[in-house]
């Protein structure tokens, strides 16, 4: 863009020979007009004169420059001028660079190739940004997927869940399983054994993900609760049920023959009567069942024991205490002794213990509080891991057949 013809057929020859396609202009309302028609949108580099009839160098740059376009022109203004704050107000109003006259035509092919390598390094990050950004499409669209795929996995996982409140006689349970994500790794339940005797299980996954999940909708499977026959506690003949440790045995033998990973699980597996209070229990690798008397004291009861599917032929035990009108047993997962505060400060067994003192003789009531006091504890760092808990309160034999009576 020059105002003098035998420098725009100088420029040209030099620019084609560069190998460049070349449109010539007189001045620069022509150019404007020029680069705001479709064919326009081609152009990336400009070499204009600082000095035109009505539109000098910088008032062009600083209307190009507010043209809508998809790609950046290079411009590069001829000028006489040897102040450096006329250089600047040309940079300020748009230009990139500037050859001085009379013109080297060295400098001025250095200074196109200098604008080419820019201009092709700028066109190669458009074309790295698009495929980010097709990629960050793709990711999300998959992850929506994903996101939709988990909502109907936390649903089924719920139904794994029997009713979360129910009455046996004169005995009351309720149990509460809040997942930290959106699918989570904790189960907990219970089974009815015979018309006095309840089975009650707490179980905890290893780890957070889909896997974990899809371990606790096997395990949800073996302690059904309408098959005996599904249900891994009862024996084959149908004739009442293994003990506590024999069936948390065959559950390890299960693990290590059929599951390939390195997921374990820990548990607690107890047979309540309903009647006389006696529980027996197996522990392992779970936090301590805590039972806690009409008198508010709140005692630990269980040996520990090893985890579900660490190690072969190993030997789990049998535990019994026994309940009082009124007491009430309180089987729970990790996610609350080691529910953490902004500090980091774990809520630990014995601010469990003091919770457990304190709550209520109802046992929906007694969860409702229990887990509104660990939403207080986490404050905003909420749950990082699952909550999961089954609370019995005996009711005596006294209590059940009054209750049956009625």
């Amino acid at each position: 863009m020059d105002d003098s013809a035998a420098q725009r057929d100088l420029l040209t020859a030099l620019l084609t020979r560069m190998g460049l396609d070349v449109v010539t202009v007189s001045d620069a309302a022509q150019a404007l007009f020029i680069c705001m028609m479709d064919d326009g949108a081609d152009i990336r580099l400009i070499l204009s004169d600082w000095q035109m009839p009505g539109m000098d160098g910088p008032d062009f740059c600083r209307s190009f420059r507010k043209l809508a376009r998809d790609d950046y022109a290079y411009i590069i203004l001829m000028t006489s001028e040897t102040d450096r704050g006329a250089k600047a107000r040309g940079l300020e109003a748009g230009a990139d660079d500037f050859v001085t006259r009379p013109i080297d035509l060295t400098e001025l092919r250095a200074r196109i190739n200098t604008g080419r390598r820019i201009l092709d390094m700028q066109e190669a990050l458009q074309h790295r940004n698009h495929e980010v950004r097709t990629t960050l499409d793709d990711l999300r669209a998959i992850q929506d997927a994903t996101d939709r795929d988990l909502a109907e996995a936390r649903k089924l996982q719920r139904a794994f869940l029997p009713e979360p409140h129910r009455w046996m006689g004169a005995s009351e349970l309720s149990l509460r399983l809040i997942t930290s994500g959106q699918i989570g790794g904790d189960l907990v339940g219970y089974f009815p054994i015979s018309d006095d005797e309840i089975g009650l299980y707490s179980l905890d996954v290893s780890g957070h993900g889909i896997a974990s999940a899809l371990l606790t909708g096997r395990l949800a499977g073996l302690f059904s609760w309408t098959s005996r026959r599904a249900n891994i506690a009862f024996r084959r003949d149908g004739r009442g049920v293994h003990g506590p440790e024999e069936v948390m045995a065959r559950l390890n033998a299960l693990m290590l023959e059929e599951m390939t990973s390195d997921i374990y699980f820990t548990a607690v597996l107890a047979y309540a009567d309903t009647r006389t209070g006696r529980v027996r229990f197996c522990q392992a690798g779970h936090p301590h069942p805590l039972v806690r008397r009409t008198t508010g004291r709140v005692e630990r009861v269980g040996d520990g024991g090893p985890p579900v599917g660490l190690l072969p032929d190993i030997r789990f035990d049998c535990v019994e205490t026994l309940l009082a009108p009124g007491d009430a047993f309180l089987a729970y997962s990790d996610g609350l002794t080691e529910c953490a505060d902004t500090w980091g400060d774990m809520l630990e067994e014995e601010g469990l213990m003091a919770l457990v003192s304190d709550m209520p003789a109802e046992t929906e009531a007694a969860v409702d509080s229990i887990e509104a006091a660990l939403q207080a504890h986490s404050g905003i760092n909420g749950f990082e891991d699952d909550i999961s808990m089954l609370l019995l309160r005996h009711g005596g034999v006294d209590h059940a057949d009054g209750a049956r009576a009625a």
